[in-house]
């Protein structure tokens, strides 16, 4: 198994940039794929992107594409979200999540993390 730690929310103006990471730990990261999710107040929780386990294959929800970029180390067995022209619909809790399958169907992640809240507002 592998465990996930998100790190990198806070409270942004619109426009901004903000970067989060998801470290893990446990089993080697590589052997998973990832991805990120997020849920906002009042709202079902919302595929955002998803990572191959090589990193070489992405996918964005088309709210966010042009934006957001994940990425992925697994020498540092880290992944990110770079998040840029931060919106104010783009406030919510954002997840890290891994499993065995490249998905973007949240139950197909066996790990989650415990979220890190984005504020977006003026």
């Amino acid at each position: 198994q592998v465990q996930l730690v998100e790190s990198g929310g806070r409270s942004v103006k619109p426009g901004d940039s903000l970067r989060l990471s998801c470290a893990a730990s446990g089993r080697p990261f590589n052997y998973y794929a990832a991805g990120w999710f997020r849920q906002a107040p009042g709202k079902d929780r919302e595929f955002v992107s998803a990572i191959s386990w090589s990193g070489k294959n992405t996918f964005y929800e088309d709210s966010v594409k042009g934006r957001f970029t994940i990425s992925r180390d697994n020498a540092k067995s880290t992944m990110y979200l770079q998040m840029n022209s931060l919106q104010p619909e783009d406030t919510a809790v954002y997840y890290c999540a891994a499993g065995s399958r490249y998905s973007q169907v949240a139950n197909d992640f066996e790990y989650w993390g415990r979220g890190t809240q984005v504020t977006v507002s003026s």
